[in-house]
């Protein structure tokens, strides 16, 4: 569905989009980076307009366990409703889910009102489902559907928790705007900002500082980190990220997930000896540090404090 996106403005003959850092000036018939804001000519009035292209429009759909997310110290043992769209404002050249992330892929609308119908026909059927959780794609750039959903959650559910996993690449307004409505986060701390400019066409600041104010604004947050060979299992990488969390709350969970080739990066799989080096160090500086994508005899060599 598209419906007039937020966060924008006009600037002579572009539209200027400030959700994300990526800070798009859109020209008429062009769409931002992520993918899913347009810039359109409103009929009646004339006038230049951006709208969202994927407002409700839902590619995937799963009852997942909650661990999957990952968050591990969160309402452990439940699950979750878990939905996704397309687009995203980053464009990772390893990414897991490139088909919707980095295409328009197809698509079944699904208004709010009908989500909260969804969500009470779950609970009927499954009784350990907490709430719903935007993931899959990037949550922030499909901010007009999750704000909306987020409201009506809360008022008519309110015991159900709104969970987004995300990458952290959102402006400060629209994120204060929206974290009154959220239970927990899972955001990427992918690596330092190089790797972002280099791998992601983004940018770390504005990352860490979407982890301070939700874990300030009392949101619980967990931190997932794909340690890529010879990309961001450097020490100086891993002491940043280990720091940084540290220095916020060293009780704040860290997720370290081991990477194998996928979409544009064919690195090598990343050793168990470069996963054991992060790890250690990591477990000095924080008090919940969890290790994945391995089998449990990787997990307990990597996890085993030299």
């Amino acid at each position: 569905m598209i419906k007039e996106a937020l966060y924008w403005e006009l600037k002579g003959e572009r539209i200027h989009c400030f959700l994300c850092p990526n800070h798009c000036h859109i020209k008429e018939g062009h769409i931002g980076a992520c993918g899913v804001r347009e810039v359109q000519r409103d009929v009646e009035s004339s006038h230049l307009k951006l709208v969202t292209i994927n407002y409700g429009e839902i590619t995937s759909f799963a009852i997942d366990p909650i661990e999957k997310k990952p968050l591990y110290m969160f309402k452990p043992g439940n699950v979750i409703l878990s939905i996704g769209s397309f687009g995203c404002n980053f464009k990772c050249s390893f990414c897991q889910n490139y088909s919707i992330s980095q295409y328009k892929a197809d698509s079944t609308y699904i208004s709010p009102n009908e989500l909260i119908d969804i969500l009470k026909k779950t609970d009927s059927e499954i009784k350990n489902n907490i709430g719903i959780a935007f993931t899959y794609n990037e949550p922030s750039i499909w901010f007009e559907y999750v704000y909306d959903c987020a409201q009506m959650i809360k008022d008519k559910l309110p015991d159900k928790k709104i969970v987004l996993v995300s990458n952290g690449y959102i402006t400060k307004e629209p994120l204060i705007e929206l974290l009154p409505f959220i239970d927990a986060m899972n955001i990427d701390l992918k690596g330092d900002d190089i790797f972002y400019k280099q791998l992601c066409n983004g940018g770390l600041g504005h990352v860490l500082e979407t982890v301070k104010l939700a874990h300030n604004f009392g949101v619980h947050i967990e931190i997932t980190t794909l340690l890529i060979n010879g990309e961001n299992t450097d020490n100086e990488t891993v002491q940043l990220l280990g720091d940084f969390l540290h220095n916020l709350d060293k009780k704040i969970p860290l997720h370290i997930s081991r990477y194998f080739p996928n979409y544009k990066l064919d690195n090598p799989p990343t050793t168990l000896d470069e996963m054991k080096n992060a790890y250690n160090y990591l477990i000095k500086k924080l008090d919940n540090v969890f290790v994945g994508n391995v089998s449990e005899y990787e997990r307990e060599y990597i996890t085993k404090v030299d």
